[in-house]
């Protein structure tokens, strides 16, 4: 029996079956969990066939940026499961000409906006709207940072303001529902070649320079977060809440580290 046999999972922000958000479902299908998916319009024809090969029927159109949207994305959801147990938040979004380049110079009032918005106070409203199924549950809430929230890296600019945001509402919401029975925690992941991250300039070196210098000497795959997301989400991380996972080879941890040279030179 796996450790999530008998709870319902709602994943928000599957696009590709490269995506960490597929790590995830990938983990909790394994571990015996039902899921559910939400998808943005311009996406169906890719989130539907991938929802069905971990055997789930419930999808549906939301646009986290609307709350609207989000009102009836959850009304929607209410008419398959009245309750459910994990909310996976796997969204991110800048806009493209604000991750390459000065960060002053690409940094805009509407990018920053949109950053945050989509990034950040999106987990604030999926966990509002999901309170509700969660009460008398043991619930638990899980989302995806990344070193830029506590780092300046190359080009990450905006996005990283966003994630250190994103880090702060997993504290204020654990503090807020922790009370209700509900925990939330993020997962600060590696970096990974998904479609999300193809938008940032310069991701070949990034991975490149992360392999050579992690502990590890790899860089992380989807399925080493899913499974860190999965255990999280669990009763074995029972008493896990407010915080931030590092899930990246220990290269957070590294003040300083050279390539290995080839022998002999």
């Amino acid at each position: 029996m796996g450790f999530l046999k008998g709870k319902r999972a709602l994943i928000v922000g599957l696009a590709t079956d490269r995506s960490i958000a597929y790590g995830i479902a990938e983990a909790m299908h394994r571990e015996g969990a039902e899921l559910a998916f939400s998808y943005i319009e311009r996406m169906a024809d890719r989130v539907v066939p991938l929802a069905r090969e971990f055997g789930s029927e419930i999808t549906f159109p939301m646009d986290v940026g609307s709350d609207e949207d989000i009102e009836r994305g959850f009304a929607t959801l209410k008419g398959h499961w009245p309750a459910f147990d994990i909310l996976v938040h796997a969204v991110a979004f800048a806009p493209r000409e604000a991750l390459a380049g000065r960060f002053v110079d690409v940094t805009t009032r509407e990018g920053f906006r949109v950053a945050h918005d989509i990034s950040s106070y999106s987990l604030t409203a999926l966990a509002r709207a999901a309170r509700p199924f969660m009460q008398g549950r043991a619930g638990a809430i899980v989302t995806l940072s990344y070193l830029g929230a506590m780092r300046s890296l190359p080009s990450y600019n905006v996005m990283g303001l966003a994630k250190a945001s994103l880090e702060a509402n997993v504290r204020f919401l654990a503090a807020d529902l922790g009370p209700e029975g509900i925990r939330v925690n993020g997962v600060s992941a590696g970096p990974i070649k998904t479609l999300s991250a193809a938008g940032i300039s310069g991701l070949r070196r990034m991975l490149q320079h992360v392999a050579a210098v992690s502990p590890i000497r790899r860089n992380v795959t989807i399925e080493d977060v899913g499974n860190t997301c999965a255990f999280l989400c669990s009763d074995l991380a029972a008493g896990i809440t407010g915080e931030i996972t590092y899930v990246d080879g220990g290269y957070n941890s590294v003040g300083m580290a050279f390539p290995e040279e080839p022998e002999g030179a």
